[in-house]
This record gives structure tokens, sequence and C-alpha cells, in this order.
């Protein structure tokens, strides 16, 4: 278990930061972007959890812990065997949520605006954000191996977080639908 005493280290002050393996990287270095972009998604997440009803809070609080899960997957090298990984059930996990919600949805008939309410677009919000999350953890592993899982995860949060949004819209009775040219003249 990890025990702060200490917020500041000054360690970083000059632009470095160490990875969970004591490797010094930039601040700028792709995994760190990766593990910053992760870490911008649980905030989302949390934020959307503040206007969505609190029975869903559970599930959102699991997907949080599930996605330090993923920092600690990003911050230690893959060589290493005893690190924390995403694994197959957390991605399993979603896709039975996302399964279990989608039932009940209306089908789509265009492709949904964000909004309707505002856990809807809150939810949203952490949806976009958990994308660019994903496309940070694509473009690190196209220079440096990552565990394959944890990119999977990511595109399945962005599913399951949209098929919320349209879940707390009243199972889509509030979603607003994209009009096609609607404001052309």
């Amino acid at each position: 278990m990890v025990q702060l005493t200490r917020i500041y280290t000054r360690g970083g002050d000059k632009g470095e930061t160490s990875l969970g393996s004591g490797t010094r990287v930039s601040k700028s270095d792709e995994r760190i972007q990766a593990i910053g972009d992760v870490d911008e998604a649980n905030a989302a997440i949390g934020w959307a959890k503040e206007h969505i009803p609190k029975p869903l809070h559970a599930l959102l609080t699991r997907i949080q812990n599930d996605l330090f899960d993923l920092g600690a997957d990003l911050c230690v090298p893959e060589e290493s065997p005893t690190a924390l990984r995403i694994i197959a059930s957390q991605i399993d996990f979603l896709e039975k949520k996302i399964d279990e919600l989608n039932q009940h949805l209306k089908p789509l008939s265009s492709f949904i605006l964000p909004g309707g309410s505002k856990g809807s677009a809150a939810l949203h919000l952490a949806r976009t954000i958990v994308r660019r999350a994903e496309r940070s953890l694509i473009q690190l592993h196209q220079i440096q191996p990552i565990n394959a899982e944890a990119v999977k995860y990511l595109n399945r949060l962005s599913d399951l977080l949209f098929v919320l949004c349209r879940h707390v819209n009243g199972n889509g009775d509030k979603d607003v639908l994209w009009v096609p040219g609607q404001s052309r003249t």
C-alpha cells in the first residue's frame, strides 16, 4: 500500500519524474503524457459522479480504482513481471455492464449530441477524455511496449460511458439527436 508522508519532494523541479521502476524521465515523455491523460479521465469521472444518480456511484468508483490500476500499469515498464497490470477480467466486467445497460436503451436513429441532462453531459465529457487517453496509449505503444489490455480497457470504458450517458438520459428519452446540416442556409 502507498503511504505518503510528504507531498512535495522537489524531485520534479527540473522537468523530470520517476517511473515506478525508479527510471527518471522527462515530464514530456509519452508515457507520462499517457499517465496524465488517464489521471484526467479519472478526475472527469469523479466530476460526473456528482451529477448522476447515486446507484451508479459504486460502478464509477470501481472504474476509478481500475484507472489507478491502469496508471500503475503504465508507470512500470513492460519488462517487470511483478507490476500491477490491467487484466482481461476488468475488460469483461465493462462488457457485461455495457450489455446490461444497453438492453434497456432505445435504438439510435442518429448520432447524439452531448447533453440532455447534467449527468449525461458530464459523462460525455469523461468519455471524450477517456478517448484522448486511449489515443495517448496507442501513441505510446507505437514507440514503447505496453500492456495491450490497457488499450482494450480504455476502448471499452468509452463505450460504457456512452451507454451510461444514454442511461442517465432516461434510457435515451432525453438524448439530443444530431440533425445533419440543420443550420445550413
